[in-house]
């Protein structure tokens, strides 16, 4: 079969350059309507989260039989245009629960120690560390919204640093809570009562802008909001609006709304045209990447030597178990 694979990095081509036995091609390039026409023999596709796998893209591909995505989330893939062209979707389910959730910390320690303030005062050569006081983690009430294989982990983590943690799962897992000393409420309890808030759910009609203006009303005063999870999940306005009144003292994001636009300056402009892009999102989220108490960084929570590693393996079997004729991680069946 034809496989070709986006968005390939150096430093995964081997992997997939080895799983290759037949025609196979490797671009670094994502699959967008501009080159779809490019690969319209693709039976078998690999993208990651920048590719736009739209009803329109779908359709261009008319031998297309797989996509395996390599995220575990799959929003970014029209679903229903898959269902009804009978192609399936795979997915990577686990391959860096602890890599994000290391990330996390980084965030929210470049936000309690102040260090991008730190880093670039004593780079002036200014040593001095008058105002850039910070606080502890011990002792803070640390809300995790959504415990998953990274919500999981963040706990443990959290649970080093001497921090009482409150979560919210729809499907609360009460071994774990018992076995790791944390308690579960309910979303709004959790809002109310954290003094870092941190999210790790999917992109999905429930879970959009859950972060709004009414919840942001409902938290401490000086709050901090990590996201590394899907950029949806916040209202980014009203994610501002609480920044600059002081409701929330900091933010911590890996993920923004509209994020592969801003990744590609050069499209900024054409998306004015664009129905697929709202403008007031991408204005929004350069405020953010400009506020001083916001620490944003590209989507990188995952980018470590072993995740990608384990992102390109799993990839790699997943297509080799599909023609093999025993799909694994399907999200998607035909």
């Amino acid at each position: 079969m034809k496989v070709v694979v986006f968005e390939v990095e150096e430093r995964e081509r081997h992997i997939f350059e080895r799983m290759c036995s037949g025609e196979c091609t490797l671009t670094a390039e994502p699959l967008r309507a501009a080159n779809v026409d490019e690969h319209a023999d693709a039976e078998i596709v690999s993208t990651f989260i920048y590719s736009e796998l739209t009803a329109d893209v779908i359709a261009r591909l008319p031998r297309l039989k797989l996509i395996a995505t390599r995220s575990t989330g799959f929003e970014h893939i029209n679903a229903e245009a898959c269902r009804q062209r009978g192609i399936m979707v795979c997915n990577v389910p686990t391959y860096g629960a602890n890599t994000v959730a290391e990330h996390i910390f980084a965030l929210l320690l470049a936000i309690s120690h102040r260090l991008p303030e730190a880093i670039d005062r004593a780079q002036r050569g200014y040593f001095s560390p008058l105002g850039l006081v910070g606080f502890d983690l011990d002792g803070k009430t640390f809300g995790c919204v959504g415990t998953g294989s990274i919500g999981k982990h963040v706990i443990k983590i959290a649970k080093g640093f001497g921090m009482d943690v409150l979560a919210f799962d729809t499907r609360p897992d009460m071994g774990f809570s018992v076995a790791m000393g944390f308690r579960y409420g309910s979303l709004d309890h959790v809002l109310a009562n954290a003094d870092i808030i941190s999210l790790h759910v999917p992109s999905m009609p429930e879970t959009h802008h859950m972060l709004n203006a009414a919840a942001f009303a409902k938290m401490k005063n000086g709050v901090v909001v990590i996201n590394t999870a899907r950029g949806d999940l916040i209202e980014t306005n009203a994610l501002i609006q609480a920044l600059t009144s002081g409701k929330v003292a900091a933010a911590g994001l890996d993920v923004l709304p509209d994020e592969p636009m801003i990744r590609e300056e050069a499209e900024l402009i054409n998306s004015i045209f664009s129905k697929e892009h709202d403008l007031r999102n991408l204005v929004a989220n350069h405020v953010l990447l400009r506020m001083r108490n916001v620490i944003v960084t590209p989507h990188s929570a995952f980018n470590t030597r072993e995740a990608v590693g384990r992102i390109a393996e799993t990839t790699a079997a997943n297509i080799a178990d599909f023609l093999a004729g025993r799909p694994q991680n399907v999200v998607v069946k035909p």
